[in-house]
């Protein structure tokens, strides 16, 4: 009779476990998240929406839009004017080589600018060139799904604009139906904490017209950027490339929250290695590159909308000095583009060095940069202008090294006759 009891209070305890832990009683399978491309279904006649951005930028443009059964897609390109049969993938276009993303956080040419990421095509450091229609679709049978026209215009204009500058926009008519303005953007947030930053805003060309194109459509469909397809081509015209776009900035102040870590200027050993205490909490990345070159550096997780600063050690870098165009240097070597990106054209040896860059005010990356000396064909390290200080340097070191052994050697060979002389007096 022992068995049927033992199993009897086994019975009852696993009883007493589920009444006690009720989550072990049921299971609830995870919910099976919707397809975000089956609850939106593509038009049965292809429009473009119309993006405007300003060169420089980093653009992305999604593809909101696919059959469920697709499963990769391919992007498509056409200029502004083209029949339809100049429609070829980006793949196929010279100079357009799509890339790995992950390659654009620092490098010399950026001639690949094209990526393709979860549907999405991004374009890296805008031209005005790359203004046109850009089409998702498939490689099987040509079909389209989803379209942008995509305008990128250059900044023509750079001032730096007073405290009590309004965002007043101005008009003025382009034939007797179009108006042009600039329409400006918010102001940024100031790129900086605890030392004087700068806050920029962007102005877009725009027009203003109950005549447009109704195949390029926006959110107002009476208004249409200036290099947009819904604009008329002898319109187009009459602007100009990127007329009306601006680029604005001031100075301002602001203060960093507590606990905020700040750059550190540090240029030790071990700061150089990486253990310096900023970089406890900011990420470093090391970049080489030879001098001669054109350097280009990104902040990560840079955006548009973004407000980006960068420092070299604890000096600030401003675009008030450091943009091409302004009134203080109109050409200088080192510049920060309208996309946010710090360039050297071109690199020297003297650029090496920590490099900060800030995110909305808060420092983001550090990125130590070291460039080294280019050896041409026609170059030799004789060549190099510190060539002839750096061989005495190292004569001059070897000397001293040399007279430091023969005096530890002279004094090693006087302790020895002297333990000599006294073991014969003995």
């Amino acid at each position: 009779m022992a068995p049927p009891r033992c199993s009897s209070h086994l019975l009852a305890q696993l009883l007493l476990l589920l009444l006690l832990c009720p989550g072990r009683r049921s299971y609830e399978a995870p919910q099976v998240k919707q397809d975000v491309f089956a609850a939106r279904t593509c038009a049965a006649f292809l429009t473009f929406t119309n993006a405007a951005y300003l060169s420089g930028v980093t653009v992305e443009l999604p593809c909101h839009c696919k059959p469920q059964q697709v499963h990769s897609v391919v992007w498509f390109f056409r200029r502004l004017g083209d029949g339809w049969q100049e429609t070829r993938p980006l793949a196929d276009l010279q100079g357009s080589r799509l890339l790995d993303p992950q390659q654009v956080l620092q490098g010399s040419s950026l001639q690949s600018r094209f990526s393709i990421r979860l549907f999405s095509l991004l374009i890296f450091r805008a031209r005005p060139e790359d203004t046109g229609l850009y089409i998702c679709g498939s490689s099987h049978g040509g079909d389209f799904f989803y379209a942008y026209d995509l305008d990128v215009q250059e900044a023509q204009m750079l001032s730096v604009a007073p405290r009590s500058s309004a965002s007043s926009e101005k008009r003025h008519f382009v034939g007797p139906y179009h108006q042009v303005f600039t329409g400006f953007r918010p102001w940024s947030v100031c790129d900086r904490c605890d030392v004087q930053g700068e806050q920029v805003r962007i102005g877009l060309c725009y027009v203003h017209s109950h005549f447009l194109h109704i195949r390029y459509r926006r959110a107002n469909q009476t208004v249409a950027s200036c290099g947009s397809g819904a604009v008329p081509r002898a319109i187009r015209r009459l602007i100009g490339s990127g007329g009306g776009a601006r680029l604005e900035f001031q100075s301002c102040q602001a203060t960093c929250p507590t606990g905020l870590p700040r750059p550190s200027a540090d240029v030790s050993l071990l700061s150089f290695l990486g253990f310096s205490s900023a970089s406890a909490d900011i990420p470093v990345f090391y970049v080489n590159h030879p001098t001669d070159g054109i350097l280009i550096l990104g902040c990560p997780k840079a955006r548009p909308n973004i407000a980006v600063a960068w420092d070299r050690g604890s000096s600030p870098i401003y675009r008030s000095g450091h943009t091409a165009g302004s009134t203080e240097a109109p050409h200088p070597r080192l510049q920060i583009d309208s996309g946010h990106h710090l360039i050297f054209n071109p690199a020297k040896m003297e650029d090496s060095g920590t490099y900060t860059c800030w995110l909305q005010g808060r420092p983001a990356a550090q990125i130590r940069l070291l460039v080294y000396p280019h050896l041409g064909q026609d170059q030799s390290v004789m060549s190099l202008p510190d060539f002839a200080a750096a061989v005495q340097m190292v004569m001059m070191s070897f000397t001293i090294m040399t007279c430091v052994f023969c005096l530890l050697l002279f004094i090693s060979a006087a302790r020895h006759l002297r333990a000599d002389g006294e073991t014969h007096l003995d």
